[in-house]
């Protein structure tokens, strides 16, 4: 019997969960939780009294409702907490509709500028999530209220599904394009910034001529941080300057923007001084998530208030 040689998926990204054991949940008064469901990827995020708790990391299925019930369930698997515990959930992504523990929706805009105001602090004025199918420039205030936005057209160029395409034809593995891109004598011409299709053809061209294939990686990661500077151009860049999405986590695209903006990005440190000393992972990932479980906890303590005034 022939053994067939097992395929390797570049594109697939570290997948995951955590849990925050310092906190009691027994203790705290409410307990909420943001899912976001995104075109290519799924989080879920739990928290008690607004503090982080858990949460959980995928990728997105065919399926809406049942990529978030798995992400849920990895973001409960490593604590004592299930799904009734729950006080409330609020769904966020393209998928939000579809979120079947959620008892409201609230668009992922709205959700990562008010998770940026939590991951990043309150002085970020401008967010720009580089997520899976599309980017979107946010201006936000203090409080990480939306004042106004601008997102790309629907090209997978400039995007997370984009760079994926681009691991799969390149033959490495996702999370290293971004450090083996700055691994490089000089910057060589960037690609097609226009259309992934383009990008492709060109890759494909660069391959067969030989060029090293960390200066590919240079070229293709600074053709997408120029189509993301473009948008910001267009929006207008306030600062304290922040990224969310997971193209936030490719150092060879944000050091190539930073260059082309002038500006350096937020450092990714928690905000919150007790996540700092307590050495909390930091996801770019889950900004969105973060943003609908704040939501939810702010419309919970809402209610109470108001129950409080009514008596």
């Amino acid at each position: 019997m022939v053994e067939t040689e097992k395929k390797v998926d570049f594109w697939r990204w570290p997948e995951g969960t955590w849990v925050n054991e310092d906190i009691d949940w027994q203790k705290g008064k409410f307990i909420t939780a943001g899912v976001d469901i995104g075109s290519v990827s799924s989080q879920a995020v739990v928290m008690i009294d607004g503090e982080l708790y858990a949460y959980g990391n995928t990728r997105t299925g065919s399926d809406s409702p049942e990529s978030a019930r798995k992400v849920m369930v990895m973001a409960l698997e490593p604590s004592p907490i299930t799904l009734d515990n729950i006080d409330y959930c609020i769904g966020t992504g393209y998928g939000r509709v579809n979120v079947p523990m959620a008892q409201q929706t609230i668009t992922e805009i709205a959700c990562h500028a008010r998770g940026a105001n939590f991951m990043y602090g309150p002085t970020v004025r401008t967010v720009m999530d580089m997520g899976g199918q599309d980017c979107k420039a946010i201006h936000c205030d203090e409080r990480g209220k939306v004042l106004k936005f601008m997102m790309n057209d629907k090209c997978a160029a400039g995007t997370g599904r984009g760079m994926e395409v681009f691991a799969d034809l390149i033959g490495v593995p996702v999370w290293e394009i971004g450090e083996r891109s700055l691994q490089i004598a000089k910057e060589p011409p960037m690609i097609s910034s226009t259309c992934v299709v383009f990008a492709k053809t060109e890759v494909v061209g660069l391959i067969q001529e030989g060029m090293p294939a960390n200066e590919i990686m240079a070229a293709y990661c600074a053709a997408m941080a120029h189509r993301v500077a473009e948008l910001l151009h267009r929006l207008g860049i306030e600062e304290q300057f922040a990224i969310t999405g997971g193209i936030g986590k490719n150092i060879g695209v944000v050091s190539r923007l930073e260059k082309e903006l002038n500006v350096k990005t937020a450092a990714q440190v928690w905000a919150d001084p007790k996540m700092k000393e307590q050495n909390l992972p930091f996801d770019t990932q889950i900004a969105g998530a973060v943003g609908a479980a704040l939501f939810a906890h702010a419309l919970l303590e809402r209610g109470r208030a108001q129950s409080a005034r009514k008596a």
